[in-house]
């Protein structure tokens, strides 16, 4: 029987060698990405659960000491022991622009608050005051609690990223936008606004305004202030019954 004759070598082009390669190159390199962001995601999963945990033994040790003050300034009969006011406000829009003046709609739109309903936190001081004061019929205001804080941010949270709105439901998208600050998750995000921390303005500006419901049953004297029995103004620890029924 005759010897077959060996079959020629398929001629393989270059540039396709070349292609094989690089795929090849590039699935290594997908796979080497994959794998570190999952040993990333499972650390942060741990530092996460950490955090949440040292987050509500802090909040835990505050108001314990909140209350012995308020104790200790009973017992005393103090006249000078009085309940400090939150360096946190939580500012909400309740009127539309009928008959506004340009310079309150100049100081709404700086407080990102354009539209009926919007809703943002601001840290208290001199400056915030005298605006709030000029635009009083338009806004009410108060000390929001931890409470109120965190289901604001929870169920109605958005973060602006390449100028769209994205909802806080991955905490990659967070960790991508604050992260060189440390805030990695939405508990923290709860945390810098509840504590008025260090980065406060970065994750306030991160977060867009937040849009409330319009309520059932209240705000029908939004000209009249909130001290007199109206819904302009000041409310105080009383704006938290307000973001409840707007959440």
């Amino acid at each position: 029987m005759a010897d077959e004759e060996p079959k020629p070598l398929t001629y393989i082009p270059e540039t396709l060698l070349k292609k094989r390669k690089n795929n090849e190159e590039w699935a290594i390199k997908r796979r080497e990405r994959l794998d570190a962001q999952k040993i990333r995601s499972k650390e942060n999963r741990k530092l996460i659960f950490k955090r949440a945990e040292q987050y509500i033994k802090e909040y835990r040790d505050k108001e314990l000491d909140f209350i012995q003050m308020k104790h200790r300034g009973k017992l005393q009969r103090s006249s000078l022991c009085v309940v400090p006011e939150s360096k946190l406000l939580f500012i909400i829009r309740i009127r539309g622009t009928n008959d506004m003046h340009p310079k309150t709609r100049k100081i709404l739109h700086l407080l990102r608050l354009r539209h009926i309903f919007n809703g943002v936190y601001m840290k208290a001081n001199e400056g915030l005051m005298e605006m709030l004061q000029r635009i009083e019929p338009y806004v009410t205001y108060g000390y929001p609690n931890l409470k109120s804080v965190r289901e604001l941010v929870y169920k109605k949270g958005y973060g602006k990223m390449d100028k769209q709105q994205v909802p806080l439901t991955d905490n990659n998208i967070i960790e991508q936008a604050l992260g060189k600050y440390g805030i990695i998750c939405v508990e923290d995000i709860v945390h810098e606004i509840a504590t008025v921390g260090s980065h406060f303005k970065e994750v306030t500006s991160f977060l867009c305004p937040f849009k409330l419901n319009k309520p059932e049953g209240v705000l029908l004297r939004k000209k009249s202030q909130y001290k007199v029995g109206g819904d302009a103004g000041n409310r105080e620890d009383h704006i938290n019954e307000l973001i409840n029924k707007m959440n």
